[in-house]
Parts: C-alpha cells; sequence; structure tokens
C-alpha cells in the first residue's frame, strides 16, 4: 500500500476526514515552500498537493492560473521545486501530491523526475492532461519510485470509464465535483452524494472531492459521503492575503468533532 493511501486511510480510521490542502510552489517565492508546507502540516492535514505552475494551465481556473503566473515569474521551474523540496524532506511527516501537466515531466526526463521526485518527499502525482490510455508512459518510473499515481474521475464520465479509471487510480481517487476548471463555488449539482456512491463501489481506494470546494460547510458535507477533500483556490487566496484563520477553520471541519 502507498504511503499516500495509508496516510489518509489513518486519518479515517481515527475518524476524522482527509483535508488536502493545495499550494503553488514558487507564489510569493519558493523561500515560502518550507515555511508553508511545515506549518500546514502542524495544522494536521492529511496530505498536502503542491501545485506546478505551468503555461498552459488547462484544468485551473483564474484563481490558480494567477498564482502559477505569479510563480513563473519568480523563475520557479520543476527542477528548482523539487530542490527546495529535497532541502527539507527530512522535516517531513505527511505526503506530498505534486499537481504538474505532463510536458515539464517530459522535459525534465521521467526517469530522472521519478528518482528526484521522491527524494524530495514526493509521494503521488496527479497529471490533469494526461488521459488514462496515456499513463504507460510515465508509470512504470513513479511505481519503481514507489510514488502513487492518481487519476481523476469526472462528473461526465461514463459507469464504464469511472471504472476503469477507479481501478487504475493509486493513493486516492480524486473525484471532480464540478463540470469546468477549478476555482471556488457557491453551491454544487444536486446528486453528488449517489455519484460518489457510485465511485466508490468499484474500489475500496480512497476518494476525494475536489474543484469548488471553499468553506468549512463544504468540508462537512463532502466529508458525509466521502473519504475527505481537496481545497486549492480557497487556500491559494488565504496564503496569498496571509489569512491563516481561514486555512485553520477549513483543516478543522475535517476533524472527527465538526464532522459526527
Amino acid at each position: 500500500m502507498s504511503q499516500l493511501k495509508q496516510s489518509i486511510l489513518s486519518a479515517t480510521a481515527a475518524g476524522d476526514k482527509a483535508f488536502v490542502p493545495y499550494i503553488m510552489a514558487g507564489d510569493g517565492g519558493l523561500d515560502k515552500l518550507q515555511p508553508t508546507i511545515l506549518r500546514l502540516q502542524e495544522l494536521g492535514v492529511t496530505a498536502i498537493e503542491v501545485g506546478i505552475p505551468f503555461t498552459d494551465p488547462v484544468a485551473d481556473g483564474p484563481t490558480i492560473e494567477r498564482a502559477g503566473e505569479r510563480a513563473l515569474a519568480n523563475g520557479t521551474t520543476l527542477r528548482k521545486v523539487l530542490e527546495t523540496l529535497t532541502g527539507f524532506a527530512d522535516q517531513l511527516t505527511i505526503p506530498l501530491v505534486a499537481m504538474t501537466y505532463l510536458n515539464p515531466i517530459l522535459a525534465y526526463g521521467i526517469e530522472k523526475f521519478a528518482h528526484d521526485a521522491k527524494q524530495a518527499g514526493i509521494r503521488g502525482v496527479i497529471i490533469p492532461d494526461m488521459p488514462l490510455e496515456e499513463s504507460s508512459i510515465i508509470h512504470p518510473a513513479l511505481k519503481n519510485a514507489e510514488i502513487a499515481l492518481v487519476q481523476l474521475v469526472s462528473l461526465t464520465s461514463t459507469p464504464e470509464r469511472i471504472e476503469r479509471l477507479t481501478k487504475a487510480s493509486e493513493g486516492f481517487i480524486y473525484a471532480v465535483t464540478v463540470n469546468g476548471i477549478t476555482g471556488a463555488r457557491s453551491s454544487f449539482a444536486g446528486s453528488l452524494n449517489e455519484h460518489f456512491k457510485r465511485i466508490q463501489t468499484y474500489t475500496d481506494t480512497p476518494v476525494l472531492a475536489g474543484f469548488g470546494i471553499s468553506t468549512p460547510e463544504h468540508v462537512k458535507n463532502f466529508g458525509s459521503f466521502c473519504s475527505g477533500v481537496i481545497v486549492g483556490s480557497k487556500i491559494v487566496d488565504s496564503l496569498a492575503s496571509d489569512d491563516w484563520t481561514s486555512i485553520e477553520e477549513l483543516v478543522k471541519a475535517s476533524k472527527a468533532a465538526a464532522v459526527k
């Protein structure tokens, strides 16, 4: 079992829901990466999704896209992110999940990326522009490095495709809660409960909800029918304004006292 999956199962076994914040590496400078990650770790998050800035972020909404543009303007690259993470990897007690597009990995070199990512504390990878049918490009190298390849399941996926994606996904299943790009939402479409139940029938891998989740109420609501949540745009905005109070409230909403 991957470290990523084990961390999520440990959280749910304790009665909590997994909470995975997304941060954009290099937003505000790479020198902020270590203190940000260590503070989130101290707050009790389950894992941290580390975004790698890219020039064509097709899955990202305005908030994360702007954060990526700021990071790129600061000279952030995949190589620099991994080097920075490696510098404090011995202080990590939770897994990191890299969210990157395929091109930076290909440019870096697949085998080299897998090796360096493992040294940096990366235990999972999300590649939103790589379809399942192309995953053999990178999966063997990740598997050798004990890095989970996480698959995204959309609301429009057919039952047959959901089954294929869930059986292939490692670490957790990233269940997208909206049709479209990332970004905070005030409400969600109906029948999500049934959608998540359908996903879970195919696998015992934890299912996490992502895209649009931005309030403690969202965290609690989704926690009632899945293993946890991923929060991106709200975290990115809060970090940009140094609003740790909002981040703490989101994390607290995933804990046992809040989700019961």
